[in-house]
């Protein structure tokens, strides 16, 4: 059977996303989707505030972080009570179990500029916090929605723009730091700004990944836009053969069925 989408399906053991029509449990976890993107998107901040803050651990990002872990255990915890069993959709989910645990363990580390050991755990946990919200926002990405995909493009490339003017003392302007950000995305690197802290180095790690995924999908929409014009012309092509050939099979039919009409009337 053909997919629905032409993009690389992203399927992680330990997470189950339940139908909407499977009962109360269905619906709630497509409704706590609504609060969880946006806590784990403050994680991404969170870790950066973590790296930068030179005086300590920052309240904001551990706060950020906990944030995130409570209402990520807060979903999966509501959800499986509104389903029939709750300990095996516990077990179905235990990546977003893990995740959980991770971004309390982040929150509860010591500031990542004065320790190796906690900046090693938060990226942990930035990977797979990322990995979590590629796995949510796969049903955004479907066949024939390249205006939304453009958008999602767009967004994305603000944000890291925005993030680069944040965290390199070079980008001096919001444009800077979208310059810097688009040539990190495209992997081009023409080497007029470039990363220079420890903070936008790995920021820069993650904008390259970002950017794969993000330029894959909107060329892969693009690709898939033409190969479908080129099937339906084809199959236009198909359908209209078909019509003749039946609408002969119909008339060599009917002259049958005239010649034995007239067989018995000259008997």
């Amino acid at each position: 059977m053909q997919s629905d989408s032409p993009f690389i399906h992203i399927g992680l053991r330990g997470l189950t996303r339940l139908p909407r029509r499977d009962g109360a449990g269905g619906e709630l976890q497509w409704r706590w989707e609504w609060a969880v993107l946006p806590a784990l998107v403050g994680t991404i901040p969170a870790f950066y505030m973590e790296l930068l803050e030179p005086a300590g651990r920052s309240p904001l990002g551990s706060g950020l972080y906990a944030l995130a872990a409570a209402v990520l255990a807060a979903a999966l915890w509501h959800t499986g009570m509104r389903t029939l069993n709750t300990r095996r959709h516990l077990r179905n989910n235990t990546f977003d179990m893990l995740l959980a645990l991770a971004l309390l363990l982040a929150a509860a580390l010591p500031a990542s500029a004065g320790s190796v050991i906690s900046l090693a755990l938060r990226g942990v946990a930035a990977a797979l916090t990322l990995l979590r919200l590629m796995w949510s926002l796969q049903p955004a990405v479907r066949r024939g929605s390249l205006a939304w995909l453009l958008l999602v493009a767009l967004t994305v490339l603000g944000l890291c723009g925005a993030g680069f003017w944040w965290l390199e003392p070079r980008a001096h302007t919001f444009g800077d730091g979208l310059w810097l950000a688009f040539t990190t995305a495209a992997t081009v690197g023409y080497g007029d700004i470039v990363p220079t802290t420890p903070a936008s180095k790995i920021f820069a790690v993650f904008v390259v990944l970002l950017g794969f995924a993000v330029l894959s999908l909107v060329t892969a929409a693009i690709a898939a836009m033409w190969v479908e014009s080129q099937e339906r012309r084809v199959e236009r092509a198909i359908l209209h053969d078909l019509h003749r050939q039946l609408q002969g099979l119909r008339d060599d039919i009917a002259a049958l069925r005239r010649d034995r009409n007239e067989e018995p009337a000259k008997d």
